[in-house]
Order: structure tokens, then sequence, then C-alpha cells
């Protein structure tokens, strides 16, 4: 299990921006203090889903909407040869973790940057 450390995107000019390769099951820090970009690539022949889960998701109350579920992570399907990408502040009930550390699961393989806005 890899740590991926975010990418600081706030700087003037181009910046290094590596991808890191994800294995079966790595982490991410979210940080509520930024806008994050999680950025995702699949460069295999197959279609993966990505599962985005932070261990203190349980369910959440939506106004005109009600209680619902976010204990089983929230997936992104990535086509092969294609980009996902997701702002965490808009799934951040997902990313509710011990100490910050959400877990991305199910693609293997693909190529993942974390950016801080």
């Amino acid at each position: 299990m890899a740590a991926i450390a975010a990418i600081n995107a706030r700087q003037n000019g181009a910046f290094v921006s590596t991808a890191v390769v994800l294995s079966a099951s790595d982490t991410i820090t979210y940080d509520a203090r930024f806008k994050q970009l999680l950025v995702v690539n699949n460069p295999t022949g197959g279609s993966l889903t990505l599962k985005i889960d932070g261990d203190l998701g349980t369910t959440v109350t939506k106004p005109g909407v009600g209680v619902i579920t976010v204990s089983a992570g929230f997936d992104i399907v990535i086509p092969a040869g294609q980009s996902r990408s997701v702002e965490l502040s808009k799934i951040s009930d997902y990313c509710k973790a011990t100490n910050n550390a959400v877990t991305l699961t199910g693609a293997a393989l693909c190529t993942a940057q974390l950016f801080n806005l």
C-alpha cells in the first residue's frame, strides 16, 4: 500500500507532476484546506473501477434527499485508455477517514496524480 503524495499546483509556470502507478490498495491524504483534484489514467486494455473509501464514512443526511449511505465508497469507472478526474471536496462525505488517509482500490496499474489547487 503506497501513500500518494499531493502535488502543489499553486506554483507559477510549469511544474513537475509525476504520476504514480496504483497497486491493489493505496492511500491519499484528504486535506479540506485545499481544493484537491484526483486525476486517474487507465493505460490498460480493459475498463477498471476505482473505489475511493474513507474508513469513517457511514451515512449522511442531505436536505431534500434524506439519509444516504457512503459506507461502500465512491466508484469511478475508468474505461480502457481513458482518464477520469474528481474534485475531492465534491465527494467529501466519502473521504472521511482516520488521519484523513483515504483508501484507493480496484484500479491497479492505473496512474494517479493528486493536485492541491
